[in-house]
């Protein structure tokens, strides 16, 4: 039998559609699961807000507490680690209880770490509120997209993926915008309280209208408590009892990138994300120096074109994913192969690289407003090119592991933070060194390696499998 790429080296995978009667997918009606991922995008936004408010603050804050830039912006990559490791937390704890609790036990440390940075009257006070803080929303982005793909089959999840990415994703876009007015006309202290005050509602919204998610006996404290009486022990009867607390390691999740195919697609996820902060984080120091741009405001506003072609096409992204998974499995005649869905990759994904190095060359070669508004093209360009990588590649892995959704996003989304941190602490010097247009080009071959990543898990990805099983459940 002559192999081709629409035959699959594994098992075939069915993957139930809409005519079989698969309740597990239809315990919900669609106003219900709009409305949920309406509550989940809504808490999506908080972890990106959250982080990029503060930074434009940063001068204001130091002023207030008596310090300087440098040593208050350690609060940034203070709240990024939170980010990470309380990402890694709730994904493991929303495993064995459920989605649902996740979101009532993180808003209120949320809220507590929102007042405690607004009314820091010290550095290392402000410190561990930001730590309290960002850990508290940590779980926005992996327990959302778990939640997604909770109630929506494969072959739909990628279009509600996308909008879920996009309202967050839109997040890093505003914040900038959001922080840097809240600083200029208002107060840093005043926008961490109602950031407070957002947790607040949140969590008033989840507790009265966000019902549990997960799938039933998905959780470990559900199999347990589901076990007829005389099966179970009397340490078992103590785990199922209410407020019990159990010690779990958040760090196993971790283990699930000894995959090549979830490595493989991270590192092109964390390719594609290198490019925007290449492209963000100086920006004062490159469009702003270049086109004479100094108004706080302003700068901000640079950061919307970015912002919207997140907000565009992720959506987009999504909703070509689920038709390239039902294409394609059309094609095979019924059998579906989850890395289908990255073939959405290659539609928009090589704007990553396009729109980062030509952003280069236009900033040191071209000037006055024609360099600027070629520029504003390409912030726009990489939104969109980002976001057409980000969002089928975060579908893709809630496929294959579906019972650990919420722990693989924040596997994937901890290790891009262990790449991303050195990469923005690199940006500024890199620029001083080899210049915009030297600096954008590295990031245009990383993109490209990234880009490359995606075409060969696309044909070996059924190989790359068998090759480590880490418990695939691909539904």
């Amino acid at each position: 039998m002559s192999i081709s790429e629409e035959s699959p080296l594994l098992d075939a995978l069915h993957v139930p559609d809409a005519s079989d009667d698969w309740d597990v997918y239809n315990r919900f009606s669609k106003a219900q699961k709009k409305f949920i991922v309406f509550v989940v995008s809504f808490a999506g936004l908080l972890p990106t807000l959250v982080t990029g408010t503060f930074v434009p603050s940063i001068p204001q804050i130091a002023h207030d507490l008596d310090s300087n830039g440098a040593v208050v912006s350690l609060a940034v990559s203070l709240s990024v680690f939170a980010n990470a490791v309380g990402g890694l937390v709730w994904a493991a704890y929303s495993s064995f209880y459920g989605r649902r609790p996740m979101y009532l036990w993180g808003m209120p440390i949320l809220c507590i770490g929102s007042f405690g940075v607004a009314a820091s009257m010290s550095l290392k006070s402000l410190l561990f509120w930001r730590f309290v803080q960002a850990f508290g929303c940590a779980g926005g982005v992996s327990v959302g997209a778990a939640v997604i793909g909770d109630i929506y089959r494969a072959e739909q999840r990628g279009t509600a993926l996308g909008i879920f990415f996009g309202a967050s994703l839109l997040g890093v876009a505003l914040s900038p915008i959001i922080g840097g007015t809240a600083a200029h006309y208002w107060s840093w202290r005043n926008l961490h309280f109602l950031l407070g005050v957002w947790g607040i509602i949140e969590m008033f919204l989840i507790y009265l209208s966000f019902p549990e998610t997960s799938h039933p006996q998905s959780g470990e404290i559900r199999k347990l408590a589901a076990l007829p009486n005389h099966l179970q022990s009397g340490e078992t009867r103590k785990l199922t009892l209410p407020f019990n607390f159990v010690l779990i390691n958040p760090f196993n999740s971790l283990w699930l990138l000894r995959s090549p195919n979830i490595m493989a697609v991270t590192l092109a996820n964390a390719s594609a994300m290198v490019t925007d902060y290449v492209l963000l984080v100086p920006i004062a120091y490159t469009i702003g120096a270049r086109y004479h741009i100094s108004n706080e405001a302003l700068i901000g506003a640079c950061f919307l074109p970015s912002g919207l072609g997140n907000f565009i096409a992720s959506p987009i992204a999504g909703r070509l994913s689920d038709t390239m998974i039902a294409k394609w499995k059309v094609k095979r005649k019924g059998v579906w192969v989850p890395e289908d869905r990255l073939r959405a990759v290659l539609v928009g994904g090589l704007l990553v690289p396009l729109s980062v190095g030509l952003s280069g060359l236009v900033t040191a070669y071209i000037a006055g407003p024609l360099g600027l508004v070629l520029n504003l093209l390409c912030l726009f360009l990489n939104g969109i090119g980002v976001d057409f990588v980000l969002t089928p590649i975060g579908s893709y892995n809630v496929d294959v592991l579906q019972s650990r959704s919420a722990e693989v996003i924040a596997a994937v989304t901890a290790f891009r933070a262990i790449i991303l941190a050195p990469v923005t602490a690199a940006v500024l010097p890199s620029i001083e060194m080899l210049g915009v247009a030297g600096t954008n080009g590295i990031a245009t071959v990383i993109a490209l390696v990234g880009y490359g990543l995606i075409v060969l898990t696309i044909r070996y990805g059924d190989r790359m499998r068998a090759w480590v099983d880490v418990g695939y459940t691909p539904l």
